[in-house]
């Protein structure tokens, strides 16, 4: 069957309010670490406490920007106390910024909190509400073809 125009509408809107709700859910996990740190500071300590140490080119082209800016970035992290350069060990020329056990308390955190958060929505939520939205959050990712999206580890979300 062919959804009408109005059945459309109806479905965007739902799931517009749906997103709204898991970014506010994410918005408000990363508050007080948006205190200390910006947006882009907190991406890199994801990175790095996910992925492990990483050289500063390619946690500059993770995140977007220009390795000449990226390097000033580091430095305040460094600065901070949230991160450390070390050298790479297979290869000393380069150098590897890494998390400090700072950093990494930090994202546990704000982990913690996103879902300590989306297990409060779904323990208001009867058992047969709590099974549509996993069905529905699982067709909705395959049909958008995100199921393994990396860009999403930039942003506290595991791929």
């Amino acid at each position: 069957m062919i959804p009408t125009d109005q059945q459309v509408d109806e479905d965007v809107e739902a799931v517009l309010a749906g997103s709204r709700a898991v970014v506010g859910i994410s918005v408000r996990s990363l508050a007080e670490a948006m205190e200390s740190l910006t947006l882009q500071q907190y991406r890199v300590l994801v990175l790095i406490c996910s992925r492990g140490p990483l050289r500063s080119g390619a946690l500059a082209a993770a995140i977007g920007v220009h390795p000449s800016t990226f390097t000033r970035a580091v430095d305040r992290l460094v600065a901070g106390g949230w991160v450390t350069r070390e050298d790479n060990p297979d290869t000393r020329r380069e150098v590897l910024v890494a998390p400090t056990e700072r950093a990494r308390v930090l994202v546990d955190q704000v982990l913690a909190r996103r879902r300590a958060q989306f297990e409060a929505v779904l323990d208001r939520m009867d058992a047969d509400g709590r099974a549509a939205v996993r069905e529905g959050f699982a067709r909705f990712a395959e049909a958008a073809g995100d199921t393994d999206m990396p860009e999403a580890t930039t942003l506290g979300y595991e791929s």
